[in-house]
């Protein structure tokens, strides 16, 4: 299953029989949901970490499997904003944004490096997704 949202395709990595599972409210960060969107809730002000992910960072996983949503399957943690160039990031990963400081404090995918010509869909703070990132070769973290 895919969901297209402004050329950024998301890939339904699911244990569940059919459909997209996402999830709201506050997550444990030990207990990894089987779907392909995990969200800490409405909490902007993140204080701690989000499945491994550092407080502050937007961390790319190993791949979309919900089991490796730990910090030993980070591969990539980004802590400035900004542009940031991608290497060797094919197939799915999990994507995950731990900024905080307000709504603004997005992560931007691009299909050109340096941010440039960029999917249009943000990924809020709390908010994490499977994504196919082999088009994809830079992110950008929006200041807050």
């Amino acid at each position: 299953m895919s969901i297209s949202v402004k050329h950024l395709t998301l890939k339904a990595i699911t244990l569940a029989a059919a459909g997209v599972i996402a999830l709201c409210g506050s997550l444990p960060a030990q207990a990894a949901p089987k779907g392909d969107t995990i969200s800490r809730g409405a909490t902007l002000a993140v204080a701690s970490d989000f499945y491994g992910c550092p407080s502050g960072a937007v961390c790319i996983y190993r791949d979309g499997n919900p089991d490796h949503l730990s910090a030993a399957y980070i591969t990539n943690t980004y802590w400035s904003y900004g542009a940031h160039n991608l290497v060797n990031q094919l197939n799915n990963h999990w994507v995950l944004n731990n900024q905080y400081g307000g709504p603004n404090a997005t992560a931007v995918l691009c299909y050109g490096y340096n941010g440039t010509s960029c999917t249009g869909g943000a990924i809020a703070p709390g908010w994490g997704f499977v994504v196919d990132l082999t088009l994809i070769n830079s992110i950008v973290l929006n200041r807050p």
